[in-house]
């Protein structure tokens, strides 16, 4: 089987002379497609900079990206927005929705930036809704949402345009315990029903179980 993302010799430099940083340093990783894979270690160890790299955010400083076996063109400020679009799904530590627009309205954004409006538009936000668990939340706002509806609304942003793989960094750090439980079985959910790859960002060893596989990062480096 062939990878949904895989980094080649991914390397990520910050700053110049004496202030350089090393973020990333010689990464080679690979994701299948529905596999979740869990990227472990400690704060700073270069996770979401390897994610961000693979989210076509980051241009690496040396090495490469193969998004369904084709290299990423990091050079071709068109091309980036548009894989992020298509292909990618994003959801955030501090979850990044539009605290004046309700979970509703923040699904809808994220179809509405790859085009697709209308009547049909609404039909797949409320049904991606649904399917987090949220039909009696489409009209609330952040504001009025748990920590955990919050991230379930992320997720159904995330899917909104049928990703090949989703990226997530620290998507529990905010959570307690029950709701981590509750997002981490509605993943295995989601991915199994719609077959993206899932990569998930953290330093919480409680998730290990859920992984299909465990990447554990240190300095840069992958070291297990």
């Amino acid at each position: 089987m062939s990878a949904v993302i895989e980094g080649v010799g991914l390397v990520k430099r910050f700053g110049q002379g004496d202030a350089q940083v090393t973020a990333v340093n010689g990464v080679d990783i690979a994701v299948q497609s529905g596999e979740l894979a869990m990227l472990k270690g400690d704060s700073g160890c270069g996770k979401t900079t390897l994610m961000s790299i693979l989210g076509c955010i980051l241009k690496p400083s040396e090495g490469k990206t193969l998004l369904e076996g084709a290299e990423v063109d990091y050079s071709d400020e068109r091309v980036l927005p548009r894989l992020r679009r298509e292909k990618i799904g994003f959801v955030f530590q501090m979850f990044n929705l539009a605290p004046y627009l309700s979970a509703l309205e923040n699904v809808l954004l994220a179809l509405d930036v790859a085009g697709k409006k209308g009547a049909e538009a609404e039909g797949r936000a409320e049904e991606l809704l649904r399917q987090v668990g949220l039909e009696h939340r489409l009209t609330h706002r952040p504001g009025q949402l748990s920590g955990g509806e919050k991230q379930r609304v992320s997720f159904a942003r995330a899917l909104a345009n049928n990703p090949k793989v989703i990226f997530a960094d620290e998507p529990t750090a905010n959570l307690d315990s029950r709701q981590s439980a509750n997002l981490l079985a509605l993943i295995a959910e989601l991915r199994e029903q719609f077959g993206a790859a899932v990569v998930i960002a953290t330093h919480q060893t409680a998730l290990e179980q859920s992984a299909d596989r465990v990447i554990e990062m240190r300095d840069g480096r992958i070291v297990g």
